[in-house]
């Protein structure tokens, strides 16, 4: 199919062209080298709807701290009206002018973050700009096809009707995306005021770029507008969705920068969920995928997890491990999602974007989750070390070191998991990211543990000791010698709220509510207790939550079940049941 001759605009305008390309001191041209990649620090949270105050906040409270490179916040632009998380990807002007926050906030979040170590990437739309009419977050008023001070008709594709056809180039490429109205980027006027809007971001600081709707922009274009950057060569990370036969592919886009390797999350989802992680010891380029030193990946972003093709934090421990997977895997820079509950797809931000407290308000927070949180550092810390003393039982239990730097073991099996593991690690006490229990290594490398369903273990160098100190004894965990049974569950709550355990036993409360233990929340939104019962106790229990009023609500589902081992404590990670 051959594209209708491209509508030319008016002397005026091209004149408009001339002046603003000058401003640049560059004109559009091939694409230019790949940037480099990120960073030593490659790890981002993606604070999906943040207002950028709350952004600022959590750059200097946690993500700096927790090693965290960069933050990627939702776009800036002026947008339509509307509550819809979606409306922040209709821009109606490129005014930093809309729900999240102002130009000056915007400003004092990219300084904010810096101060705390952390860059900044910006999700841009330069695809296509807002459908119907009104006026936006900044009091720009609009139609399709016509908006004020930026673009015309002239400026848009001749294709005025949706993308029908993904084996069709031209169809996916000249079309609407869901009824957006498409900018023509092959012409030299849009290219250079989209050039304009990227170097207005980047004026403030910005360190990196999301080109949200990659994939419906020929690579061409966005290699030209790269170009009349005040910085050619800024961190890209370009949304290309892979489709098995279809005509766009992500390789196409290589000569630009980085691409999100959507692939890796759905693969994810379908190994976690229904095959065994036994396969995941060539992932990545081996299957297919773009090579890592430019590919973007994630278990879950928030188109995905609204469309299910990932997994997402409905999942469980499947969501869990699958993360801690991610960041101890050496493929692609990886982004962890944080976004917000949701039952309606179209939902927007609790409170307007604004994040008064993580784990509050329906904010999931899930960078903040310590068996996520507490992997950033060991990604740091394995950074560009090979995998060394892989092991798997053929099914869904393995492990594997990263050179002399770090190693991490996975249960993802219905039994617990008690194993002698062989490392590279030097010998000496470590403490377990993801219990917070020291573990021995001997002079050979080698440590005995055990892990309970659906648990990982990870070790790393440049953590050696726990708060409540290391293990004694060659090759052996460091829990402690007393029986009984230590309760971990995943637990949502708001102000007032508090979660218990109680069960069969006297010391589980004989299934009264009055009597239940009440968890600790110091690991929030994982909630923990130890509780002494003799060896060889074998016992039901259920969670309960209970509000500032006394109301008490059960778990649902049957009545859990575990044993007490002959020695130490069983160790129990659960997810509350809604």
């Amino acid at each position: 199919m051959q594209p209708p001759s491209r509508q030319r605009r008016t002397a005026s305008a091209l004149a408009l062209i001339t002046a603003a390309a000058s401003a640049f001191l560059a004109v559009p041209g091939a694409p230019t080298a790949a940037a480099s990649a990120p960073g030593d620090r490659d790890v981002t949270a993606e604070l999906f709807e943040w207002r950028y105050d709350s952004v600022a906040q959590e750059c200097a409270s946690t993500l700096g701290p927790a090693g965290y490179g960069y933050v990627e916040v939702s776009p800036a632009t002026e947008h339509i009206q509307g509550s819809q998380w979606w409306t922040s990807y209709q821009p109606v002007s490129y005014k930093i002018a809309g729900r999240l926050g102002d130009r000056a906030s915007f400003q004092h979040m990219v300084d904010t973050c810096h101060a705390a170590g952390v860059k900044v990437v910006a999700d841009a739309v330069i695809n296509h700009m807002a459908a119907g009419s009104g006026t936006g977050t900044g009091g720009s008023t609009y139609t399709k096809y016509n908006y004020p001070g930026i673009y015309q008709s002239a400026d848009m594709d001749d294709c005025t009707s949706p993308v029908t056809n993904y084996a069709d180039r031209w169809n996916v490429q000249h079309c609407e995306l869901v009824g957006l109205a498409d900018l023509d980027t092959g012409e030299p006027y849009v290219r250079t005021r989209i050039a304009q809007y990227l170097n207005d971001l980047l004026s403030l600081g910005v360190d990196g770029l999301r080109i949200d709707a990659a994939k419906h922009i020929a690579a061409e274009d966005i290699g030209a507008i790269k170009s009349q950057l005040s910085n050619p060569n800024v961190y890209l990370k370009q949304e290309v969705i892979y489709g098995a036969g279809e005509a766009v592919q992500p390789s196409e886009y290589l000569g630009n920068g980085d691409v999100q390797e959507f692939r890796y999350g759905r693969d994810l989802k379908r190994v976690f969920t229904g095959e065994k992680l036994a396969e995941l010891k060539n992932f990545g380029e081996a299957w297919g995928y773009v090579p890592s030193t430019q590919a973007g990946v994630f278990v879950d972003n928030w188109d995905t997890e609204r469309n299910g093709s990932t997994l997402s934090y409905k999942d469980g421990a499947d969501y869990t491990l699958a993360q801690v997977f991610t960041l101890a895997w050496p493929y692609g820079s990886p982004d962890v999602h944080s976004g917000y509950e949701f039952t309606d797809n179209d939902a927007g931000p609790p409170n307007g974007g604004t994040v008064k407290a993580c784990h509050a308000d329906g904010w999931k927070c899930q960078h903040r989750w310590p068996q996520i949180q507490s992997m950033v550092g060991f990604h740091n810390t394995a950074r560009g070390e090979a995998v060394t003393n892989w092991w798997d039982d053929g099914a869904n239990q393995i492990a594997f070191g990263r050179g002399a730097k770090a190693y991490v073991a996975i249960n993802h099996e219905s039994a617990a998991l008690t194993r002698t593991f062989q490392t590279s690690l030097p010998a000496g006490d470590y403490c377990d990211a993801q219990s917070g229990k020291g573990v021995t290594v001997d002079s050979g490398g080698r440590f005995t543990a055990t892990l309970a369903p659906d648990t990982a273990l990870a070790l790393q160098v440049n953590s050696r000791t726990c708060a409540g100190g290391s293990s004694t004894g060659s090759g052996s965990t460091g829990t402690a010698t007393a029986s009984g049974a230590s309760f971990a569950v995943d637990a949502t709550t708001v102000v007032g709220q508090n979660i218990y355990v109680t069960g069969d036993q006297g010391a589980l409360g004989n299934w009264n509510p009055a009597a239940a233990l009440k968890l600790d929340p110091a690991g929030y939104p994982v909630w923990k207790l130890d509780v002494a019962l003799p060896a060889g106790t074998s016992f039901a229990y259920k969670y309960v939550r209970e509000d500032a009023s006394g109301q008490v609500t059960w778990e649902s589902g049957a009545n859990r079940t575990a044993t007490v081992p002959a020695d130490g404590k069983v160790t129990l990670n659960d997810t509350w049941r809604t």
